[in-house]
């Protein structure tokens, strides 16, 4: 193993790592640094979890560090890092912005789905960094808000994603609005579908780096396939593994499904919260920080996630993932399962299915390259006794409190001031945020768990769908 600093990482930027515990640098890290320290341009490779963050974090500040007040002009940042998702946009500054304190540089994120007010105050005061979605960026770009025509650094992660989204064509608009001489790196888990157009048109004589699985730091990452006759049995398979002690986080493959899982878990004495892309952004932090916060201090061990979560979730101790309803692509699958037995940790990867998908499952597994044997399953199965352990205990869901409503006033009655019975929503509250039952609306619960939960206010990055 190499150290940081072996790697010709400055000494600043290897101390704020060593103090998060990070001395050696993973297989991605120390290959691609010598090539992207040097400036050259990188395309990367590498499993969820293979520490692709601080492999392109590390050159992006160590470029830009030094001459960074003197340089930095409203509207204009140095560099840039386009994430197909705000969850992954919100983890990326997370894992930046200690590392750009230390130089003195600033970083700012952008994103749809949160007011655009803050995002063009943070250009005007002048920034350094962008972590954005490609969607907000292009907007504030036509609006004149931020140009990339200082940008000497661009990062693409999960580029594979970028292109499954549809973000291509943004993505290039992007990227040529850049100068051609700056350098690019680009990082993804897989390397196909239009991210091949993206290398041949916007890296210039890049070195590749690709890792295989063998050489990422994980534990044993254990995969199953629960074979279950109904829906009725799959309803009780799920909430049993739902029902242990440690950190799980359920796919499902609608919004409505997560949203709809949650409460039902929830209302079983299993608290959980959804995270999708329906959900406004105040829900989706403050689920995202329930799920991260210790059980004892209001947090959760459940979320109900869709595969936009798979993009961007990095909890720690998450010790089982499970498919609810099995992705149709194998990629989605892999990304799913890669939210446990990261760096070093080990995890249990659990598909649920129903005997009509047996070949469907088969198949998919067959393209992900897992070996898996099918297990026709109960709830009440030794098996899934075992594999869930300890179980935790029961929570009783928040009482559901009925509304109270004034007595209707007759038609026509006068209202003091409001219009003659005027419907409230004409009173000029067009501004305030829906009510809602806590998964759309930004009450100061989870979504969809029981009781107040424990979120920072600390700086707003921001998680989810599309920018």
């Amino acid at each position: 193993m190499s150290t940081f600093l072996e790697l010709g990482v400055p000494a600043q930027l290897a101390s704020v790592l060593e103090a998060s515990g990070k001395t050696e640098a993973f297989a991605i890290q120390r290959d691609t640094l010598p090539d992207s320290l040097a400036g050259r341009d990188v395309l990367g490779r590498g499993r969820t979890g293979s520490g692709k963050t601080i492999a392109f974090a590390l050159p992006l500040i160590a470029r830009l560090s030094g001459a960074s007040a003197a340089r930095r002009n409203p509207g204009q940042p140095r560099g840039l890092v386009l994430a197909p998702t705000r969850e992954l946009a919100t983890q990326i500054a997370a894992t930046l912005i200690p590392l750009a304190e230390a130089v003195g540089l600033r970083v700012t994120t952008v994103f749809g789905g949160v007011s655009q007010r803050p995002q063009e105050q943070a250009f005007r005061n002048g920034v350094d960094i962008v972590v954005a979605c490609p969607g907000r960026l292009e907007d504030l770009m036509k609006q004149g808000v931020v140009r990339l025509d200082r940008v000497e650094i661009t990062v693409l992660d999960e580029a594979d994603h970028m292109a499954d989204l549809g973000f291509l064509p943004g993505v290039t608009r992007i990227l040529a609005a850049t100068p051609q001489g700056g350098q690019r790196m680009l990082f993804s888990a897989t390397l196909d579908r239009g991210v091949d157009s993206l290398v041949r048109r916007f890296l210039r004589d890049e070195v590749r780096h690709e890792v295989d699985d063998e050489s990422v730091p994980q534990g044993e990452m254990i995969h199953r396939v629960f074979v279950i006759d109904g829906t009725d049995e799959k309803t009780a398979l799920v909430q049993r593994l739902a029902s242990g002690t440690g950190r799980r986080i359920l796919f499902t493959r609608t919004k409505h499904q997560a949203k709809k899982l949650a409460k039902q878990l929830t209302a079983a004495g299993i608290p959980a919260v959804d995270l999708h892309g329906n959900l406004a952004q105040g829900a989706r932090e403050r689920n995202l920080a329930a799920f991260g916060a210790d059980v004892s201090k209001g947090g959760v061990r459940v979320l109900v996630a869709t595969d936009v979560a798979a993009r961007g979730v990095h909890v720690d101790d998450v010790e089982l993932v499970v498919h609810v309803d099995p992705p149709v692509e194998h990629k989605a699958y892999l990304h799913r399962s890669g939210r446990t037995a990261r760096a070093g940790a080990e995890g249990t990867v659990v598909t649920v299915t129903l005997e009509a998908q047996r070949r469907d499952v088969t198949d998919l597994l067959r393209k992900a390259h897992i070996a898996a044997p099918l297990e026709k399953v109960r709830a009440d199965d030794a098996r899934v006794v075992t594999l869930v352990g300890d179980t935790a205990a029961y929570v009783k869901p928040a009482p559901i409190v009925a509304s109270t409503h004034a007595p209707q006033r007759p038609r026509g009655a006068s209202g003091r001031g409001n219009g003659g019975g005027r419907p409230a929503a004409a009173r000029g509250d067009g501004n305030r945020a829906p009510r809602g039952d806590g998964a759309h609306g930004d009450s100061a619960r989870p979504a969809a768990g029981g009781g107040r939960r424990g979120g920072s206010r600390g700086r707003s990055y921001s998680t989810g769908s599309r920018g």
